[in-house]
């Protein structure tokens, strides 16, 4: 992929997740990743808002999990 895909394949999936519900955002969270760290790898710069949303996103797919461990 080049640069310029690879911004808009995180473009696209930011405005997917955008104000969706918590199963959409569980469900791109590993292909945003994986666009954010092909971006890292490239040398390019991650906006932001990018790493922002990663972080979010990554924070969202931890705290399902522990929402389904039994106590």
């Amino acid at each position: 992929m080049t640069a310029q895909d690879l911004y808009h394949a995180a473009e696209r999936l930011e405005r997917r997740v955008t104000g969706a519900p918590l199963n959409i955002r569980l469900e791109v969270q590993p292909e945003f990743s994986r666009v954010v760290d092909r971006m890292r790898q490239h040398g390019l710069k991650v906006p932001a808002r990018l790493r922002q949303l990663d972080a979010a996103l990554c924070e969202d797919a931890v705290e399902a999990r522990f929402d389904n461990m039994p106590v």
